[in-house]
């Protein structure tokens, strides 16, 4: 089947960045002039993915308003005739994109926030994107493609659940969900364990779940069955750990780069790095960071 529907988790409040996410949504930071949230949703749009579905929480109405019609803004820039920013604004959301949001009553963890989209998703395979997570594919600015579509075409291959991987440093493990892999260095690889954020000395591996995923519909009924997990939250990857043995789970390794926008420093490192990539703004910021470290 094709992948047709991304779940977007933006239910969380982002206390690592407060004040700054008081009255602001953690996914409405931006990146240099795009969101974090809209960097998401377009790697799901250049998947093929058309309906985007949005766990959301309290005050988080920023996110809708975004992604919807803005009737001032663009009569105001078509009557100052500024046409290259009126096409910019009506490019956050295509036509042929829907929007679709449900509530998360409570942050219950991401297992609960992906199970708050059963009744959207339906029973058919899909997609999970963490917003936190900016991740760009090796080859994106030159037409290659972002990491969801590599996970797509890995998916044609092998149907099942796909998990975007990467290796981490041993002492960083207990940040992730970690999986045991057959072909610990294979592009592709069949799951035989997996671990929510496990303490260094008893990790499977040094192979961590990134913030991308292809779900089947199978992990709705394996989620409700999970007691409180790591954290006392409904995990995710307890649900996933639970297929596995019933379906086939497989962890892929992407060609990209993984940004942790959910902490400072990625976030920082994602702003400067895409700076240095921006044809318009690359001159001046190389040179004031070498005016700043000289």
């Amino acid at each position: 089947m094709q992948i047709q529907k991304a779940v977007f988790p933006v239910g969380g409040m982002g206390t690592r960045f407060l004040p700054a996410t008081k009255a602001i949504p953690k996914e409405m930071l931006p990146v240099v002039d795009k969101p974090l949230i809209q960097y998401a949703v377009e790697e799901a749009y250049a998947a093929g993915i058309r309906e985007m579905i949005f766990v959301t929480g309290r005050h988080k109405r920023a996110i809708e308003d975004h992604f919807d019609t803005a009737y001032e803004l663009e009569a105001e820039l078509e009557a100052a005739g500024k046409k290259a920013l009126l096409d910019l604004v009506n490019s956050i959301k295509p036509d042929d994109m829907d929007c679709v949001y449900v509530r998360q009553p409570k942050a219950l963890g991401l297992g609960h926030a992906v199970l708050c989209a059963e009744r959207l998703v339906g029973n058919e395979p899909f997609a999970v994107l963490l917003a936190d997570d900016l991740m760009l594919g090796t080859r994106q600015g030159d037409g290659g493609p972002t990491v969801l579509q590599q996970m797509v075409q890995a998916y044609q291959s092998n149907p099942g659940t796909v998990l975007a991987v990467q290796d981490v440093p041993k002492e960083e493990t207990g940040r992730y969900g970690v999986v045991d892999v057959h072909g610990a260095h294979a592009t592709v690889a069949e799951v035989f364990a997996m671990v929510e954020k496990p303490k260094p000395d008893v990790a499977p591996s040094t192979l961590a779940v990134a913030g991308r995923y292809i779900l089947t519909p199978a992990v709705f009924e394996s989620i409700r069955r999970q007691p409180r997990g790591a954290g006392g939250e409904i995990q995710l990857t307890d649900g996933i750990a639970a297929l596995i043995g019933t379906e086939k789970v497989y962890a892929f390794r992407y060609e990209g780069k993984r940004y942790d926008c959910g902490s400072k420093e990625g976030f920082l490192q994602a702003t400067i790095d895409l700076a240095l990539a921006n044809p318009e703004l690359s001159a001046a910021v190389r040179a004031h960071m070498v005016a700043a470290l000289a």
